[in-house]
């Protein structure tokens, strides 16, 4: 079991920075993917970034140049560093890991962050 704990949410106004940050704990050992989800009111969850053990990233092509996914190399935290925030990235952000233990895959979701945007 893997437990995501999203901080870093809140109210900023449009052209700002936030960072978000994911603590994982349990069996960290066995996560081999990061990734943040968003979801606006009324529309799908969607994938925001993705990080992988050996660092490659996925970005979606609408925050390539204005977000950066990270992670702690000690294997139980993530960031996402959003910089020059619009009122369309206003979501709640989601925490996502992928593990493997005894060859079967797991997706563990944190319970989200709130960031809302003001023009």
């Amino acid at each position: 079991q893997v437990y995501l704990v999203e901080s870093g949410g809140g109210l900023v106004q449009s052209g700002e920075s936030l960072r978000l940050s994911c603590s994982a704990s349990g069996n960290i050992y066995s996560i081999y993917e990061w990734a943040w989800y968003r979801q606006a009111a009324g529309k799908e969850r969607e994938l925001v970034a993705r990080m992988d053990l050996r660092d490659n990233v996925d970005r979606v092509e609408n925050v390539k140049d204005r977000f950066t996914i990270s992670r702690d190399k000690n294997g139980n935290m993530c960031y996402l560093q959003m910089n020059t925030l619009t009122p369309e990235d206003t979501a709640v952000y989601y925490c996502n890991v992928q593990s493997l233990r005894s060859g079967r895959g797991y997706t563990y979701w944190g319970q989200g962050t709130q960031v809302t945007i003001s023009s």
